[in-house]
């Protein structure tokens, strides 16, 4: 399939690997230019910008930051909603708005193109593994044209509804429910730090009993090395991801008291400086709060 991938950060990088892998025919674009030549080795064609990218796809793919990164490259004159044809797919798998993912469906639905979203669970090494949890909703006809696509990427699909803001929720809840463990893990490993206990054998008895589960693995560890500067998702990046959950649960009058207080807590590591280090940082604030 002819597709266009727009946005190669740490998560579309290895995307875009995988569907080359797959056999699919890839044009890129990025908006920092090295980012998509260094792809050119691997098959992969550059284009000049992300209208120029998706003149030809039959699917476009946007994996970029946030609303405004989606708004520039699709909706901005000569993007993407401007040069896709007419019965093409815009696939956007970033973490975005309710609010702005509905606009894209009702303005490409205008141009009889398919929208259909599938935001991603997993961090930069389970994409480059192909081991991404995909929530896929839309149009059903779109989504089965579309699966193999996913697949690529993702070790399961999970399709969410028929309504494409309907994934972009269970996204935005998910990573709210990461965030609030974090910080109850950040809390705990800094409690039982303070009785001398080892964190990491802490965390060894967390994820060999009563949370035997990958979210608990992997910050716990992250916790425990304490080493939160090399940043596979960096705390600015979950502040938004907390905002849009806030927003989208203000819209339907549904209340998250604990995603407010992650929220303040995110926004005091941001004020401390700590914006571009793993969100997994909650743990070292938990701890400088607990005074180790």
């Amino acid at each position: 399939m002819k597709i266009a991938f727009i946005g190669l950060g740490n998560m579309g990088t290895p995307m875009a690997r995988n569907l080359l892998r797959a056999g699919h025919e890839l044009t890129v674009w990025n908006r920092t230019l090295a980012k998509a030549e260094a792809l050119k080795s691997e098959g992969a064609k550059v284009a000049g910008s992300a209208g120029e990218a998706a003149k030809h796809a039959e699917v476009v793919i946007t994996m970029l930051a946030d609303d405004h990164a989606v708004e520039s490259a699709v909706l901005d004159g000569g993007g993407v909603m401007e040069s896709l044809p007419r019965g093409g797919t815009h696939i956007s798998m970033s973490t975005i708005s309710v609010a702005l993912s509905r606009r894209l469906a009702e303005e490409h639905g205008k141009r009889g193109q398919h929208y259909i979203t599938a935001p991603v669970f997993g961090r930069p090494e389970a994409a480059a593994a192909g081991k991404l949890f995909v929530a896929a909703a839309g149009e059903e006809a779109a989504l089965e044209r579309c699966m193999s696509i996913l697949e690529a990427v993702g070790q399961r699909v999970f399709v969410i509804g028929d309504k494409p803001e309907m994934a972009n929720v269970v996204k935005l809840s998910g990573n709210f429910l990461i965030a609030a463990v974090i910080e109850s893990l950040g809390e705990a490993i800094a409690l039982v730090r303070k009785y001398g206990i080892d964190p990491h054998e802490y965390v060894e008895f967390l994820t060999n009993s009563l949370f035997a589960a990958p979210v608990y693995k992997t910050y716990g560890g992250l916790i425990a090395d304490a080493k939160p500067e090399n940043a596979g998702f960096a705390l600015r990046l979950g502040l938004k991801d907390i905002r849009l959950a806030l927003a989208a649960a203000d819209s339907v009058n549904a209340p998250l008291p604990v995603a407010s207080l992650v929220h303040d807590h995110m926004l005091a590591g941001i004020g401390r400086g700590r914006e571009k280090h793993d969100w997994s940082v909650l743990g070292k604030l938990a701890a400088e709060d607990a005074g180790l």
